[in-house]
């Protein structure tokens, strides 16, 4: 079984993806740009947070499209794009990038305390968390 069988297998028993439609976005992900020279373990963790929903897989989906016809061959164009995009966001989706941004960096994610988060954005980024303790396992 090759490494991208045995991410969404993992992922899958621990049963971290919220929906079928979670599930299939970021096997789509998963499929089309898990050979690119770009792939890394941090942009499959990106690729399963943006998997949440259509809005962000469609953000990720452009993304990778663009990096792949550009023969791209790290995420530094992507990390730098999730960095303007984290600033423009005035709500709870400036975490949401953030932790993107980590995930590239290959860094440590902690929420801060006093982050305004509704339940369900907190759910998310704890869910996308554990997915990628499950991802740097693999």
């Amino acid at each position: 079984m090759n490494w991208k069988d045995r991410c969404f297998l993992y992922l899958d028993n621990e049963k971290l993806f919220e929906d079928s439609g979670h599930r299939t976005r970021f096997w789509e992900l998963l499929g089309c740009y898990g050979e690119y020279p770009f792939f890394t373990k941090g942009l499959c963790k990106c690729m399963y947070l943006s998997a949440w929903d259509e809005e962000h897989f469609a953000i990720m989906l452009e993304t990778l499209s663009s990096m792949s016809l550009g023969r791209e061959t790290n995420t530094d164009d992507m990390r730098l794009q999730g960095d303007t995009l984290a600033e423009a966001q005035p709500d709870a989706e400036y975490y949401v990038f953030q932790l993107s941004n980590a995930f590239l960096d290959g860094k440590p994610f902690v929420l801060p305390d006093n982050a305004l988060l509704e339940p369900e954005q907190r759910h998310i980024i704890q869910q996308a968390l554990k997915a990628a303790e499950v991802i740097e396992n693999i």
